[in-house]
């Protein structure tokens, strides 16, 4: 009766364990998450087409950008937005190729367009400031010069922002571009781009979406932002002293200031996939650190958790993606220990295999919202309808993202800040040299044993 009774408990421990928190943490999150993304979707607010069209100013940054410059600058003259409106900003940061070179062939093949170049030599934000410095009109975009504008986007930016007063910041939709996706060679690479291209879907069509209804938006995307000019100039600007100028200038509209920020779901920017799995590590690492520096800086005095958790959605947010990520971290090595404290490994696959299952049916959900959103892109909304199978595919991509922002945790706690973060060869090569030197060390330490014993009277 006792070993029935144990065997009970160590079960229902086991479940609880490894079912109910991932249930409670992730999966119904996601439940509510598309129940509210459908309502928006069912109930989408009708904006009154523009009658006017405003002066607006699109500050591009440019650092060695000649390969992408000229394919951006050209998505902005094919905007449906006309062209006497729209005032282009290329702001140089000292950048080293022909990058000025393509300047003057824009200026050359787009003569309607007004573009300007202008010269910095103190880093991307106060790059960034001196543009905004130099900008006219009512609205501000920035957009990376790494992109390409969908036709609609700044029509559809401005729309929002003349339609919802309230609303002083906008994130448009960043998404990787199907076309370079589909380009690419190595079948490997080609499939992690697919991968990365159903998370920014997710990321922004599910996750800031349903963060814009709840008035919970995080970060403004650093690829593509929109302001109203009398409230960017009201910030301190973009800061110089972390990795995430994009989230700083955020939490200075939200909290500073106390106005809205919100995603613009039908204004889309297109950026280069993913150059290799090397690149994705940086990317999140540096994404991950400048993070944190932002919720340090803007948080450090508020960081009452039992206060803060159910009423302040950055301390959920804190607790969610920092504080449970070192249990998340054992809770996945646990798994390597229990065949050797005498579970059956029929319960741990059977786990496992249940654990996909819940995830996938999350991702199918959120698969149907995404869908529904894309209705007025028919070309995308048939490109990711047909990549059915990433429902299966992101539980796995999920799963090593998850291991690059933990990386970004640790670096960060032990490190001064850079743009420049380790890749994945240099943090194994790292790796490599720390257990060697520990063996040689245990080694050595063990001659010493050997030799005392072995040694003679």
């Amino acid at each position: 009766m006792t070993a029935i009774k144990n065997m009970l408990m160590s079960s229902v421990i086991f479940w609880v364990a490894w079912i109910v928190i991932p249930l409670i943490m992730e999966v119904i999150p996601t439940v509510g998450n598309f129940i509210i993304l459908l309502k928006r979707r069912i109930m989408k607010k009708k904006y009154k087409p523009l009658s006017h069209y405003p002066e607006v100013s699109l500050i591009v940054p440019v650092y060695n950008s000649a390969e992408t410059l000229y394919a951006c600058v050209q998505s902005i003259y094919q905007s449906n937005y006309p062209k006497d409106k729209i005032f282009v900003l290329l702001v140089n940061n000292m950048s080293k190729d022909n990058s000025f070179e393509i300047y003057s062939k824009c200026q050359k093949d787009f003569p309607n367009l007004s573009i300007n170049w202008m010269n910095s030599k103190q880093g991307k934000s106060k790059a960034l400031n001196l543009a905004l410095f130099n900008c006219q009109g009512k609205y501000i975009i920035h957009i990376d010069s790494d992109g390409m504008l969908e036709p609609d986007a700044i029509r559809n930016i401005v729309t929002m922002f003349e339609n919802e007063p309230e609303v002083h910041s906008l994130t448009g939709t960043v998404l990787t571009n199907p076309e370079l996706i589909d380009q690419t060679n190595r079948c490997a690479l080609r499939l992690l781009q697919k991968m990365e291209f159903g998370e920014y879907c997710q990321a922004f069509l599910s996750g800031r979406n349903f963060q814009s209804e709840l008035n919970s938006i995080f970060t403004l995307s650093g690829a593509f932002s929109a302001f109203r000019k009398s409230a960017i100039m009201k910030t301190q600007l973009y800061n110089t002293d972390t990795l995430c100028e994009d989230t700083h200038v955020t939490f200075q509209v939200r909290f500073q200031m106390k106005k809205r920020v919100a995603l613009c779901p039908n204004a889309i920017f297109f950026v280069d996939p993913i150059e290799s799995l090397n690149k994705l590590y940086v990317q999140r690492q540096r994404w991950q650190s400048g993070e944190l520096e932002v919720l340090h800086m803007f948080r450090k005095d508020k960081m009452n958790i039992g206060r803060s958790f159910f009423k302040d959605f950055v301390m959920r947010i804190l607790v969610y993606d920092h504080t449970f990520a070192f249990p998340r971290m054992i809770w996945y090595f646990a798994i390597i220990c229990l065949a050797f404290i005498n579970y059956p490994m029929k319960l741990i696959v059977t786990s496992l295999v249940f654990l996909f299952f819940l995830y996938s049916m999350a991702n199918f959900l959120l698969y149907i919202c995404i869908i529904l959103f894309l209705k007025d892109f028919p070309y995308l909304r048939k490109y990711y309808a047909r990549k059915w199978y990433l429902i299966f595919l992101l539980p796995l991509f999920n799963f090593i993202v998850f291991w690059f922002r933990f990386a970004g945790i640790i670096n960060s706690t032990r490190k001064t800040r850079t743009w420049r973060t380790r890749d994945l060869h240099e943090e194994w090569n790292d790796f490599k040299q720390v257990v060697m030197h520990d063996f040689a060390g245990a080694h050595r330490v063990l001659e010493k044993i050997r030799d005392e014993v072995n040694t003679s009277e």
